[in-house]
């Protein structure tokens, strides 16, 4: 029972997943997932950082206490001062002069910073030269996200020219779909549960684009391998040659996002829960949501909607109505074949094809979804006759 299990199934590339056949629904909730996140865009925004907000830092020893007393100790002086803003973010770091704590808040003024400063030193008993203080203004966050931006458009150009060159064009904007997709979604939880976006996250966004086109090509060098000459048979649909690769690469796209995302886990749990490093946090959160998310619309975005582009192409169009034609000869007997008895709303699934009512009664023989192509078999002996062989009857011999 164990060998037939599901996880066996998968390795073998034998689940007999229909992913490509229902397109429509993928299709569907990821539209529906995409118009969430730029809803959230519009009305919630991001949550941003100070060096794309703008702000103000200080650094006070590590000795003062805990990472808690710290804060407490800054929101008190903040209070004094009346400047109506508390700290935003808080982390541990470290230096040549040892252990320290960075606390950031909201922009504030000159004379505020200055007076700030005096006042925690004041609570914390220690001198003021022991405290540093910085402002970072919104302009270096808007250059950082400007570079962003294009180092973006240069990648989605070179990947482009890539897989044109690799594969063809339809593979290619499928692709780029699948990334454009990861993006948003990605960016979307972020807007929505309002983790704070720094350049370190920044840096996590443009890293698992190159995680997400990986599993893209892997995925897609099946499909090519499994479609090359297809058309020269009439066994298979160019969509259910599609699903047969994803069935086939699944397992290795799911081995390959656990082995990525464990590491990045404990860089997660490790760096900012134990260690309570902001950067890492940044880093490993970005990385963690958006290999999670490329998974995903690698399998479920990318290999579908290139089914959807190819089915447009007249050559393949044609194809798909040879499969077709010749499974409604099998289920009439004018072709013998293995099969014969396969339902029409199995095929129609995978292949999308209009199917009515005279055809369903004569499409027999889709594949199961996920299946094997199968081999022909051999009719007969070539030039045998009804009734056993070439001698007449009664063993009359030919003149």
């Amino acid at each position: 029972m164990a060998e037939n299990g599901l996880a066996s199934r998968l390795y073998n590339g034998e689940a007999g997943l229909n992913i490509v056949g229902r397109r429509k629904l993928w299709f569907g909730v990821a539209g529906i997932l995409v118009l969430i996140a730029i809803l959230s865009f519009s009305i919630r925004g991001f949550s941003l950082g100070i060096e794309f907000a703008g702000g103000n830092s200080f650094q006070v020893p590590a000795s003062v206490g805990t990472l808690d007393d710290a804060e407490r100790e800054v929101n008190s002086a903040l209070a004094a001062e009346n400047t109506g803003v508390t700290v935003a973010t808080t982390q541990k770091v470290g230096g040549p002069g040892g252990d320290s704590y960075e606390l950031r808040t909201p922009q504030l003024t000159a004379e505020q910073a200055t007076a700030v400063k005096a006042q925690i030193a004041e609570d914390l008993g220690i001198n003021v030269d022991q405290i540093s203080d910085n402002q970072v203004s919104e302009a270096w966050g808007s250059q950082v996200t400007e570079r962003a931006v294009l180092g973006l458009v240069i990648f989605i150009a070179l990947v482009m020219v890539y897989l044109i060159l690799r594969f063809e064009w339809r593979m290619a904007v499928a692709a780029v779909a699948s990334l454009i997709t990861n993006l948003i979604l990605t960016a979307g939880i972020y807007s929505l549960v309002g983790f704070e976006v720094t350049p370190s996250t920044i840096i996590g966004f443009l890293t698992i684009l190159g995680f997400a086109l990986y599993d893209v090509v892997v995925v897609f060098d099946k499909v090519q391998e499994n479609t090359r000459g297809i058309t020269a048979n009439n066994n298979q649909t160019y969509s259910e040659a599609s699903n047969l690769a994803i069935n086939q690469s699944l397992m290795r796209s799911l081995n390959t996002s656990v082995v990525a995302l464990l590491p990045v886990g404990g860089l997660l749990f490790i760096g900012a829960g134990l260690l309570g490093a902001g950067t890492l946090k940044d880093l490993g959160l970005v990385l963690f949501v958006g290999m999670a998310v490329a998974f995903l619309t690698s399998i479920l975005v990318a290999t579908p909607l290139l089914a959807l582009l190819k089915n447009y192409d007249p050559r393949i169009q044609a194809h798909n109505k040879r499969v077709l034609t010749r499974r409604g000869g099998l289920a009439r007997g004018e072709v013998t074949g293995k099969g014969a008895a396969a339902s029409s709303a199995a095929q129609a699934d995978v292949t999308d094809e209009p199917v009515d009512q005279d055809a369903a009664e004569l499409a027999g023989a889709a594949p199961k979804v996920g299946a094997r192509p199968a081999g022909k078999r051999p009719t007969g002996a070539r030039g045998g006759r009804p009734g056993g062989g070439g001698n007449r009857p009664g063993g009359a011999k030919r003149r």
